[in-house]
């Protein structure tokens, strides 16, 4: 009798433990998966002038036109706005930006692009932008892509210690912002 007991606790804690790690489900990877890019982006790298979080939607036959509407405020990426961490205080662009996180937007429009650095956090897309929050907004220049680039993306181009240029990157357009350590 003991036997049977001995066997019946032991395989209901069996199911139960079974049953426990079969009710986690984890979600599939999103879409849009999210990235960081960071200068200098050497990770093992403590001392950081700045670091960008955000999604990387890819185009997938889309225009880049139809997913970042010229002359509208684009989240930059998808999901959440991308939040972008000076961790001094910086030029971005031709403006000068205290340490601190913020939201970014841009506002494509052919040649120039406006970037826009707002004090807004953990916003959904560009839906609830409001334009009150800007911190600033600066004229970024546009370029061709050498290649296509299918999935959006941020990275940092610099070798000197305290003066990169911030990136972004999607379909054929490249979109170019100085950023140096005051």
């Amino acid at each position: 009798m003991k036997k049977i007991f001995l066997f019946v606790c032991i395989l209901g804690a069996t199911l139960f433990i079974n049953f426990d790690a079969q009710a986690q489900k984890f979600p599939k990877m999103d879409v849009s998966p999210m990235d960081a890019a960071a200068y200098p982006s050497n990770w093992r790298n403590a001392d950081k002038m700045v670091k960008v979080i955000y999604s990387r939607p890819q185009l997938k036959g889309r225009s880049l036109d139809k997913l970042a509407p010229e002359g509208k405020v684009w989240r930059t990426g998808a999901n959440e706005a991308p939040e972008i961490t000076f961790y001094s205080d910086v030029t971005f662009g031709d403006e000068e930006v205290s340490a601190g996180t913020y939201s970014l937007f841009t506002i494509p429009n052919g040649e120039n692009w406006t970037v826009i650095l707002s004090n807004q956090k953990n916003i959904w897309g560009s839906y609830f932008y409001n334009q009150e929050e800007d911190v600033v907004r600066i004229t970024a220049n546009v370029s061709t892509a050498e290649e296509p680039i299918e999935a959006f993306s941020i990275m940092f181009d610099g070798e000197e210690e305290d003066n990169t240029t911030m990136l972004l990157g999607w379909g054929n357009t490249v979109i170019s912002v100085p950023v140096s350590k005051k």
